[in-house]
């Protein structure tokens, strides 16, 4: 199947994320203009670090975690992923 901006966005809307990220860059690599490419993956690279930061702080908060409040906010957040 041929990579398109369009085959990126409904990895996106799936929360296919990398794979989205992916198709961005074999876009990228045929033609290094693309403007949409360009900015989709800037987009992408951005969430991918703040998810990262994210991702850290929930490990330190499950491990840390005691009253039920702290547990359904936790639920919330896996909901959310």
């Amino acid at each position: 199947m041929l990579d398109t901006i369009t085959k990126a966005l409904i990895y996106e809307s799936q929360g296919l994320k990398d794979d989205a990220l992916e198709v961005y860059k074999n876009i990228l690599k045929k033609n290094p203009a693309d403007k949409d490419a360009l900015a989709a993956i800037r987009r992408l690279s951005g969430m991918r670090q703040s998810r990262k930061i994210a991702n850290e702080q929930m490990k330190d908060f499950f491990v840390k975690m005691q009253s039920k409040e702290e547990i359904y906010e936790f639920k919330r957040w896996l909901i959310n992923l």
